[in-house]
């Protein structure tokens, strides 16, 4: 049975853009006081409508992560990113994991097996370690 289709597929267009923003912002791509791309710019780049591309910014205005300034453009307000990181952790921690939890505990996948998945990935120096005993 193949899996069931990815959450991402299924979310609106306008929140997939309002996510890689975010991204982007916590990224430090878009740092504070930086100009954001336009509307018509953001929709050319990822081929959306420029009224969807204009919803995705219309709730960081809301929210005070970006301030318009008419004729000239959007622009990251100081602590945008860590109110970002703040929500998406709390997103994270109450939405997300426990359907992370419970995933693992079906694929019987301990946390130990992630923490040496990720000191693998990075190169830490408990991976010479970590493999001696996993032998």
């Amino acid at each position: 049975m193949p899996p069931t289709s990815r959450p991402e597929e299924t979310r609106p267009v306008y929140l997939r853009l309002r996510d890689k923003i975010a991204a982007a912002i916590m990224d430090g791509v878009y740092p504070e006081g930086a100009l954001l791309p336009s509307v018509r710019q953001l929709a050319a780049d990822e081929g959306a409508n420029p009224l969807t591309a204009a919803k995705a910014y219309q709730q960081f205005q809301a929210d005070g992560l970006i301030e318009v300034r008419r004729g000239v453009g959007m622009f990251v307000q100081p602590g945008a990113a860590e109110a970002l990181r703040a929500a998406e952790r709390r997103v994270f921690l109450e939405e997300e994991w426990p359907a992370v939890r419970a995933r693992m505990r079906r694929l019987g996948i301990a946390p130990r097996d992630l923490l040496h998945a990720a000191e693998v990935e990075s190169g830490s120096p408990r991976e010479v370690g970590a493999r001696a005993t996993c032998r």
